[in-house]
């Protein structure tokens, strides 16, 4: 399902307050009527609406703020939220609308994160899933400006990330940084082999998309995770090298 119908279809069904819903009824009041009765009329029950158009909605709250941090949306942030939603050439015009809407709302970003971080469980995969979303959208143009980054750093706090953590999430998206492989898996450069293989088998656990898709995530969740996937491997791979063991 396209972006914007799948917005509205979320809307339909979406039964939360706070800065998330009010953005969510902002976005239905922009479509138009015959808009909504199209995707009313396709629309069939999801196993978590709330959840999924959350996550969605999450993603493009808190990515218009931090692109507005450093004073200006770039061209680069936007196309970064079109690779990010798989947005054709049809819906480009929709998604900037979406994205300044939700770039000139009233609620701060903590407000965003924080009702996020009350919907999914601290430092959950869903909510390192979204933080990875962000990071491709702030690293799109090969530099991550400081302000950024202490955005980045704050939400990813407010979501229940520790310093670790956090260096992990960074680690995926700062090419441009010398970053030995132990930080993708999130483990010190001295581990013990067997605590590498733990962390290794709980992120694959973790980041599978048949567990996201168990629990209603959309496509561009499972996108992300699918692609973290691919990296967490390459790096224990890199990891079995490096250390000598099978």
């Amino acid at each position: 399902m396209a972006l914007w119908h799948k917005l509205l279809a979320g809307a339909a069904g979406f039964a939360v307050g706070g800065p998330i819903g009010a953005l969510v009824g902002g976005l239905a009041a922009y479509a138009y009527e015959d808009d909504i009765k199209k995707v009313v009329e396709r629309l069939k029950p999801a196993p978590d609406p709330t959840r999924s158009t959350a996550f969605t909605v999450g993603v493009i709250a808190l990515g218009a703020k931090m692109a507005s941090v450093d004073g200006e949306v770039t061209g680069d942030e936007i196309r970064a939220f079109r690779q990010v939603f798989h947005v054709d050439d049809a819906e480009a015009a929709k998604l900037e609308r979406i994205f300044e809407m939700a770039k000139r709302t009233p609620d701060s970003y903590e407000a965003y994160a924080r009702q996020l971080a009350g919907l999914f469980e601290p430092g959950s995969t869903v909510l390192e899933e979204l933080m990875h979303c962000l990071f491709h959208v702030a690293t799109v143009d090969g530099e991550l400006d400081p302000r950024e980054h202490a955005y980045l750093r704050s939400v990813s706090e407010i979501f229940g990330f520790d310093e670790r953590g956090f260096e992990r999430l960074s680690a995926h998206h700062m090419e441009f940084m010398a970053c030995e492989p132990c930080l993708f898996l999130g483990v010190a450069a001295d581990a013990p082999v067997a605590e590498i293989k733990a962390a290794y088998r709980r992120l694959v656990r973790e980041h599978h998309p048949d567990r996201l898709i168990g629990l209603g995530m959309p496509e561009e969740a499972i996108r992300v995770a699918t692609d973290r996937l691919a990296t967490i491997t390459q790096a224990y791979e890199r990891l079995k090298v490096q250390r000598g063991f099978t």
